[in-house]
């Protein structure tokens, strides 16, 4: 099973490779850096679901355009969803703060928006994942992942995903940013949930 995963970043596709790994699946994994794909693709869409989307088919018109036919195409679109804001940041989990913001900005207007609700039942979250397959022939497929938390009062180390300095797994009493390897790997990962998902429908059609 040949993969383009559809980022170049070397923490999401090491995290990419890990799960694959679990699956125990013969997958050879290529990102866009090896095809040549540097185009600024505009994320406007209002749902994970769509913005993911939006990546795969472009990826998918360059490699038609550069006869590449034999790879399944893999984007994702993942963020932080907070109860009591709506679902914010959402879609703009990564520019809650406006444009090209510091970990310390988003998580400054997340945790300033949240000053009214200090009570740890209304300050519950999670994390999504998107992810979104195009086959060689065109199929495309879906899958989402979840991970259900709560937001800190406070920020604890900072570092790592932007708001695991934040974000309180369930069943954890501390963010994911203050863990070490061996209770983060117990937390259930969005990314992982969805990831794992696509692998086994990837399987059940015969890749």
């Amino acid at each position: 099973m040949n993969i383009l995963y559809g980022s170049g970043n070397k923490a999401k596709v090491k995290n990419i490779r890990d799960i694959i790994k679990t699956c125990g699946l013969n997958v050879e994994l290529y990102t866009i850096e090896d095809i040549g794909f540097h185009d600024e693709i505009e994320e406007n869409g209002v749902t994970f679901e769509e913005n993911s989307a939006i990546k795969a088919r472009a990826i998918y018109k360059f490699c038609e355009e550069i006869g590449v036919k034999d790879k399944i195409i893999v984007t994702d679109d993942a963020g932080l969803c907070v109860d009591k804001l709506n679902g914010e940041p959402g879609v703009y989990t990564g520019r809650y703060a406006g444009d090209h913001p510091t970990q310390e900005e988003n998580i400054g207007k997340l945790l300033k928006n949240l000053e009214p609700y200090q009570d740890m039942k209304d300050r519950t979250c999670k994390f999504v994942c998107v992810l979104t397959a195009i086959l060689p022939n065109g199929e495309m497929l879906v899958e989402r992942g979840e991970c259900k938390g709560t937001i800190a009062l406070q920020h604890g180390k900072l570092g790592g995903l932007t708001y695991s300095p934040v974000f309180i797994p369930d069943g954890f009493d501390k963010p994911m940013g203050d863990m070490d390897e061996a209770e983060y790997a117990l937390v259930h990962n969005h990314r992982d949930t969805a990831m794992k998902q696509l692998m086994y429908r990837l399987q059940k059609l015969g890749y």
